[in-house]
């Protein structure tokens, strides 16, 4: 390789690098920029709350949508078994579970084991005419509602 090729190709790698650079650096005060705009940034703790600490009202989803769903394991594999857990954000208590569509119901042998609406729990069975795919679970906390999406995925054969 001849030297000015050399210089050549170092120079395109630097440039290269340089406008990289810019977009990273332009894409982050962007991002900077925005949070400043209409929406503030979100106030930073300096240490964990015993109690998971709740946005402010103008921050939080409108009513009627205020329940957080968690489901483990996620991904889960089909004709396994998962726990539902989550907050009925204001609302009364876990009242139902429904995963997937009607008619497509992802879930079986469902068990509301403690409707707490500051902890609520539940079990299930995943049923084992699903493949890989992604799909909604919904709970009802009887005046609040949450949704996830959990992910299925069948595991290859022989495992």
């Amino acid at each position: 390789m001849s030297a000015k090729s050399s210089i050549l190709r170092h120079g395109r790698l630097v440039a290269g690098t340089a406008l990289a650079a810019a977009v990273i650096a332009g894409g982050t005060i962007g991002v900077a920029a925005a949070a400043t705009s209409d929406h503030p940034a979100a106030p930073v703790a300096a240490a964990a709350p015993a109690a998971v600490a709740q946005p402010p009202a103008a921050e939080q989803p409108p009513e009627g949508a205020r329940a957080t769903v968690k489901v483990d394991p996620n991904p889960a594999a089909p004709g396994g078994e998962v726990t539902i857990t989550g907050n009925c954000g204001g609302g009364k208590g876990l009242k139902k579970v429904i995963g997937g569509y009607p008619g497509h119901q992802i879930l079986k042998d469902l068990k509301i084991v403690d409707p707490n609406p500051d902890a609520f729990k539940a079990t299930a069975k995943l049923t084992t005419k699903i493949g890989n795919g992604v799909g909604p679970v919904m709970v009802d906390c009887d005046g609040e509602a949450g949704v996830t999406l959990l992910v299925t995925h069948t595991p290859p054969a022989g495992e």
